[in-house]
């Protein structure tokens, strides 16, 4: 069924790319969040569908791959499509490439279906599990999302910050790409020009709103030296939102 499958073009932008003028991590997954909204619109699963219901989305996980990094200019080709249900969760892959057919990045991701007033987890209905019948090989990577554990705190360090309006989304809530802006901009400018992200993977664990105190805890992994684990905390109850794994190799270019 051709529905199922949804591609989008786009060009990287100058203000999506870093001082190493390639594209941006967390624009990166900007473009996996609007290629994923667009279709839920066109299967009939949107943001306004879900409403009246009085249930929304929430991503709960996502885990990317990285092979190649576009550069200001480049053309991308990012096709999506659902992968049936894995218990309460949605999924969905993604695959990133040039027009020429060279692979960028691979990425699945898992969803929930909460309900507005009671904030408790819906069951996915039979249409969104029975995708998993119709796509049952074609998977972007050989493990979906997984949990992540919290940070070492012996190696932890801090950064602070405050969630502002310009890290809200429709819901008054933090976008789910800014947790990953935030992790970034934690890091020195000599690290993130002279290294590139191979993958990274991310648990949103709960929300956040405007004005709230954010801290960023991360802990370099000892058995490889290129792992950075981090929790994003708000202060004010100690309540844990976010954790992002990033594993990092040297930039050669």
């Amino acid at each position: 069924m051709e529905l199922l499958k949804y591609e989008k073009n786009y060009m990287v932008h100058v203000y999506e790319t870093g001082p190493d003028g390639r594209l941006n991590l967390y624009s990166l997954f900007d473009y996996l969040q609007d290629i994923a909204s667009d279709h839920a619109v066109r299967l009939g699963y949107g943001r306004d569908d879900l409403l009246k219901e009085n249930n929304f989305w929430i991503l709960s996980r996502i885990y990317a791959e990285i092979s190649l990094w576009p550069v200001w200019g480049e053309s991308l080709v990012v096709k999506t499509w659902p992968r049936g249900t894995e218990r309460l969760f949605a999924l969905r892959d993604y695959e990133v490439r040039y027009s020429d057919g060279r692979c960028i990045a691979r990425a699945t991701s898992s969803w929930l279906i909460v309900d507005r007033n009671t904030r408790r987890i819906q069951r996915p209905d039979n249409t969104l599990s029975m995708y998993n019948s119709d796509l049952p090989r074609e998977t972007a990577l050989t493990r979906n999302a997984t949990k992540l554990e919290p940070v070492v705190s012996e190696t932890q360090s801090k950064t602070l910050l405050k969630v502002r309006i310009s890290d809200l989304d429709l819901n008054l809530h933090t976008n789910n790409t800014r947790y990953l802006k935030w992790v970034i901009d934690s890091y020195d400018l000599d690290f993130m020009i002279n290294n590139v992200p191979l993958s990274a993977e991310i648990n949103y664990l709960s929300e956040s709103h405007y004005n709230d105190n954010i801290s960023i805890l991360v802990s370099d992994n000892k058995e490889t030296g290129s792992v950075f684990d981090h929790s994003i905390m708000r202060t004010s109850d100690n309540t844990e939102l976010c954790r992002v794994r990033i594993r990092w190799a040297k930039n050669h270019i």
